[in-house]
């Protein structure tokens, strides 16, 4: 069923797109890899993945005219999937730069603290908070794979589908509705990143059908 599905990866130029649908590929769709607006308006879900610098991939999207239509996708509550740094930029803020996000979410991406090594880079525990059809058989504590120096601090805990410890405990996915994004990238994971993304796969065939 998931074959069916016409499956967008926003391409922006960001560092991670071709492992992205590459990962996507082997789960067994075809997503159709672009940066025009209509084919995102007429998708029956979006990958929105990003490694980076959050001020330069939203002057990339701004560019491309791509702002409003995200922002119009995630609105319709269809399903979304933000990856790494395509979870700091669905936030209203940054940080970096003090720049303007997307505001999908509300919260500010912040900087790590002061004394730990950056970028959080590895393998690190991921502990789910909430249950959703995109974790779906993930078990409680499994690694995942992290690069990055910012971090999503939300303004609701509800929000929060998973935390990560590194020097201090922050939120590493957020699950509302049809929107989920993660800030670990399932793409180099494993075997459990590439079953999150057949779940994304399976949980946008089931709402197309509905």
């Amino acid at each position: 069923m998931s074959g069916s599905i016409k499956l967008v990866v926003i391409d922006y130029q960001s560092g991670n797109l071709r492992s992205v649908a590459k990962a996507l590929e082997s789960v067994g769709v075809s997503p159709l890899v672009t940066g025009k607006a209509a084919e995102i308006e007429t998708a029956d879900a979006v990958v929105l993945p990003g490694v980076g610098s959050g001020p330069a991939a939203m002057d990339a999207l701004r560019r491309r005219d791509l702002v409003e239509p995200i922002r119009e996708y995630v609105a319709s509550r269809r399903p979304f999937l933000g990856v790494c740094l395509g979870l700091q930029i669905l936030l209203e803020r940054t940080e970096e730069g003090d720049a303007d996000c997307l505001g999908s979410i509300a919260g500010r991406v912040k900087r790590l603290p002061d004394g730990l090594k950056v970028p959080h880079m590895g393998w690190n525990s991921v502990s789910f908070q909430q249950e959703h059809p995109v974790f779906q058989g993930i078990p409680q504590d499994s690694h995942f794979y992290f690069v990055h120096s910012f971090y999503a601090d939300l303004q609701s805990a509800l929000f929060s589908a998973a935390t990560v410890h590194y020097g201090i405990e922050f939120c590493c996915a957020v699950a509302n509705g049809n929107l989920v994004a993660t800030q670990f990238h399932p793409e180099k994971s494993g075997g459990l990143g590439l079953k999150m993304y057949r779940n994304f796969l399976e949980f946008a065939a089931n709402v197309r059908s509905v």
